[in-house]
């Protein structure tokens, strides 16, 4: 497959010496972060007397209440 104007396409001239990244990095303290180390292992729970539709309801009207406001600003 030959492609038109494939021979005279060019990227311009690659110089090696700019794309070698620096060996000694002046932010590099030698610290590592530790992702886990506020990882929660434990067991979590919610008592609340409202059932999953009252929540539901209750958030829904809060998001009406706030479309209104913005509404009316």
């Amino acid at each position: 497959m030959v492609v038109a104007g494939a021979d005279s396409m060019g990227f311009g001239s690659y110089d090696e010496s700019e794309q070698e990244q620096p060996d000694d990095r002046e932010e590099d303290d030698g610290e590592t972060v530790n992702v886990h180390e506020k990882d929660y292992d434990g067991e979590m729970s919610v008592d609340s007397d409202a059932s999953t539709d009252e929540l539901i309801d209750q958030l829904g009207e809060i998001k009406d209440d706030d479309a209104e406001s913005a509404d009316s600003s």
